[in-house]
């Protein structure tokens, strides 16, 4: 049953060319039964080579010998062979794994070294990982694509304008690093000295290279307690430790206000910002204060705007005109899944055949000229002079906007922006930062406040698995949550619970539900991506996050925007 629901799940993801042959049987190998915990492992072809049966394995067990069992059949060497036999060596894998990955030109020096897995190429590095160790500071451990990195080599992390020279080059054998002169071309390296990396960068040895595409993670940070220092004193170390985990840990998100002291840490759910404040407190050795976790939310419209709004320059010679409407659930799901490249504006031919495929009109889809989250800025205009100059500060209006919507200022979700006018002053010196960042921002402000703005709240799926005679009580649990069960089955003597609940109301089900049901019950969440919040919780739940924040108690009307 577990074998023939992975192979269902493997199919669902895979490519196509794949699926059927990356299906995992017992017969060849591809499955092998054993204890991480008590190390031994058995497989169809170990138990040929040793002449162990299962029914040898259940007698050992059934004799608390499974130590014997382990010298018998250890789990490194079963997973190792399964390894040497099945997986593919980098040589064949990065030939179909380099074009998901990397937008770049295949035909290119760098492409063609990828390809090949060439040690003698470009050198590029994918870092996945940064560990911070007490002795060696940060470690970026990553895969090398191409070329050979070594000792006193000087390399780039594209985005960042700074040379990084590599102190130390290890590889990684389990918890240990071991020290060698240089690593190459499909193995996996650990660094010191690259101290511009974070989870996800590109680092190589020419500055305009292409990066790879961005890390994708499943879950997202729903959940944020502020944090401060027990000590004043310590605020600079607390700052600077912050930093430390945000690269060390992609998943959790750190905001410092420069001018309140506010620092915010996001996680993907209360136990996880629990550990890591744990890390902060033991080892970084800070005494910490943390606030009870408060919920993130998505800002969003609900209808296109009825008219098109206009947006002043403090000098009044400059008029953006913008529209904006929700954006289709299947291009919000594209960009999510990186089937768009980040930089748009390099790819646009690419990027407007995608959105025209998902269904986007083909002139939209064509002036389409930034990304920003979930959130897509085009220009259906018309040959406006001078237009084109202001982009780049269009594009800064349109990514400050999206960071922080009108209606609380949190981060917005899913709206498509419409630049479908603009008046421009034919003098450079009246057209510069100061006067077109605040016209497009107040006209994006205002365009998002007539078009019906709403919250989107984060979602969780909880499974349960209860015995039947306190399904009721695990049930109640979940009914006193805002929650929808959306499946229900029993499994022998337990009754299996598939439900949806905002994570707004998950705080503290840990304790309750153990404490409801004895602790009788397994379950885990996950992670289910934003939903509209209901309308009879709308008012107060956008006036609490207002007072939180220190701003009115109501959120602007659209006049406020038109200068």
């Amino acid at each position: 049953k577990i074998i023939n629901k992975f192979n269902e799940l493997l199919d669902r993801v895979i490519p196509e060319e794949f699926k059927g042959k990356w299906n995992v049987k017992v017969e060849n190998g591809t499955v092998a039964f054993g204890s991480a915990f008590h190390n031994w492992a058995v497989s169809v072809p170990r138990m040929k080579k040793t002449n162990l049966g299962f029914k040898d394995v259940y007698n050992y067990c059934k004799n608390n010998d499974q130590k014997s069992l382990a010298k018998r059949s250890p789990i490194h060497e079963v997973v190792l062979d399964m390894v040497i036999h099945h997986l593919p060596p980098p040589n064949v894998a990065q030939k179909y794994r380099i074009p998901h990955i990397w937008r770049g030109d295949l035909t290119s020096s760098l492409g063609k070294s990828m390809v090949e897995c060439n040690e003698n190429g470009p050198l590029a590095l994918m870092v996945t990982k940064i560990i911070l160790d007490p002795h060696a500071g940060e470690v970026a451990i990553g895969r090398m694509f191409s070329g050979k990195i070594q000792r006193g080599q000087e390399l780039y992390v594209i985005g960042m304008p700074n040379k990084n020279r590599v102190q130390q080059v290890n590889v990684m054998v389990g918890p240990d690093r071991i020290p060698i002169d240089y690593v190459s071309a499909g193995n996996i390296v650990a660094a010191t000295g690259i101290r511009d990396a974070i989870a996800g960068s590109t680092v190589t040895d020419n500055i305009d290279a292409e990066p790879f595409e961005r890390i994708v993670h499943v879950s997202e940070p729903v959940v944020t307690v502020a944090v401060e220092a027990k000590n004043m004193k310590d605020l600079p170390k607390l700052v600077e430790v912050l930093r430390l985990i945000s690269k060390a840990d992609p998943s959790i998100q750190v905001q410092i206000n420069q001018e309140t002291g506010e620092n915010l840490m996001s996680g993907m759910g209360e136990l996880h910002l629990e550990i890591t404040e744990y890390r902060i407190r033991n080892d970084h050795k800070m005494e910490i204060v943390c606030s009870e976790p408060i919920v993130v939310y998505r800002e969003t419209v609900s209808k296109p705007s009825p008219y098109k709004f206009e947006g002043k320059s403090p000098n009044k010679h400059n008029r953006f005109y913008i529209e904006v409407e929700p954006m289709p659930d299947n291009i919000v799901k594209a960009i999510y899944n990186n089937e768009l490249p980040e930089n748009v504006k390099k790819y646009k031919k690419e990027t407007a055949k995608i959105l025209q495929d998902l269904g986007m009109d083909k002139e939209v889809a064509k002036g389409v000229f930034g990304l920003h989250g979930l959130n897509i800025i085009t220009d259906t205009t018309k040959g406006i002079q001078h237009l084109f100059e202001t982009r780049d500060l269009i594009m800064e209006a349109f990514d400050e906007v999206m960071k922080s919507g009108p209606t609380v200022s949190e981060p917005c979700q899913g709206i498509l922006v419409k630049l479908v006018d603009a008046k421009l002053h034919e003098d450079a010196i009246h057209r510069g930062p100061a006067q077109v960042i605040p016209a497009a921002r107040n006209a994006i402000y205002g365009a998002i406040t007539i078009s019906e703005p709403t919250l989107l709240e984060p979602m969780q799926k909880v499974f349960i698995s209860t015995p039947q005679e306190i399904m009721g009580d695990a049930s109640r649990e979940l009914n006193s949550r805002r929650s929808e069960v959306k499946d229900m089955k029993t499994v022998g003597d337990s009754v299996e619970i598939e439900a949806k609940a905002p994570v707004a109301e998950m705080f503290g089900f840990a304790s309750a539900i153990r404490s409801a049901t004895g602790g009788r019950v397994l379950w885990n969440t996950e992670n289910m991506g934003f939903e509209p919040l209901p309308r009879n919780l709308r008012d107060d739940v956008i006036k609490k996050i207002r007072e939180r924040k220190g701003l009115k108690p109501e959120p602007y009307p659209a006049e406020y925007y038109m200068g």
